[in-house]
């Protein structure tokens, strides 16, 4: 029996949390419906999970240092249009150029935040209106259809290795890719020591202003990505292609166990909060519940999620 009363066992117990709850999600969903428990569910499952979590993957690393980049979603539309405009031209490049896009902007973001030194919800709201004010702009406030010429580029996204979707096996490679960036490199730990306490790291010598750029390069380099499989998923690309997924990616990150006061967590955690949220809105889809309530579902979560995680000695004035 876990003695709850110990703070190592508590501690013990928060980190599997997540864990536990999505076995018990997956196995209550598909009790009520037998059909959620089906291979090709299951892979369409993780499917839709790998585009949720690269969304997911970038805003880990921002919040691990203590902020939030709520520009996620226009960067992730803006690709989808720059791949739907270039790629029957430019084939592969056009794969290239939507995912640089996310880059610059990321940049961007980092620069806004760290150099003028305004706060990070400000500074991505305000850069995240530019990109998608630019999407529709280049869009002209339409949904752009890839043709014909454009689609057999698609199927590096849309084909199968394995009869395991490439999505997935792309989810897989960044989650592997940055669990051992988190764990191993200096860049990691740099990262999780300045949300931990960024005055001791720029008295431990850390270049946080570096660190911190580099974090939402980063968020928007996989925001970039994402915006590229939704395209080839859709065969479209849209201004407004990815305006839902903003908070569903939030909530995949702090559900997974990642303190939005940053320090504590990964992005092998938010693993585990992306699926649970995919488990539960295709859950809610299975049972019949109304898809309009899918995001007072994800609200409500965040804010029980938060309540739990945050570590309120670092505010000690919440405003």
């Amino acid at each position: 029996m876990m003695n709850l009363s110990d703070p190592v066992a508590r501690a013990r117990l928060r980190t599997a949390a997540p864990s536990l709850l999505l076995v018990a999600l997956v196995i209550l969903i598909a009790a009520v419906t037998p059909g959620f428990g089906t291979p090709q569910t299951l892979l369409e499952v993780l499917a839709d999970t790998a585009t949720l979590y690269l969304l997911a993957a970038g805003q880990t690393f921002v919040t691990l240092i203590g902020g939030v980049d709520l520009s996620l979603q226009a960067v992730a539309s803006l690709s989808s249009v720059v791949l739907a405009m270039l790629v029957a031209r430019f084939g592969y490049g056009a794969f290239v150029a939507a995912v640089l896009v996310g880059t610059v902007f990321g940049l961007c973001s980092g620069f806004v935040h760290v150099r003028l030194r305004v706060p990070s919800f400000v500074a991505t709201l305000a850069t995240g209106g530019v990109m998608s004010g630019t999407a529709l702009l280049l869009s002209d406030a339409h949904s752009i259809p890839i043709g014909e010429n454009g689609r057999e580029y698609l199927t590096v996204v849309t084909g199968n290795l394995l009869g395991v979707p490439h999505v997935i096996w792309l989810g897989a490679v960044v989650l592997l890719v940055g669990m051992v960036v988190q764990r191993y490199s200096a860049f990691g730990r740099y990262s999780m020591a300045i949300g931990a306490g960024e005055p001791a790291a720029w008295a431990s010598g850390v270049r946080v202003e570096r660190q911190k750029i580099i974090c939402f390069v980063l968020a928007g380099t996989l925001a970039g990505l994402a915006g590229v499989v939704l395209a080839a998923r859709m065969a479209s690309g849209s201004p407004m292609l990815a305006n839902e997924l903003l908070l569903p990616s939030i909530a995949a990150v702090v559900v997974g166990g990642t303190a939005v006061t940053g320090g504590v967590g990964g992005i092998g955690r938010t693993m585990i909060g992306a699926l649970i949220i995919s488990v539960v809105r295709i859950g809610m889809i299975f049972v019949g519940v109304n898809i309009f309530a899918q995001q007072i579902l994800f609200g409500t979560v965040l804010i029980f999620a938060v309540g739990i995680t945050i570590d309120r000695s670092k505010i000690l004035i919440v405003k």
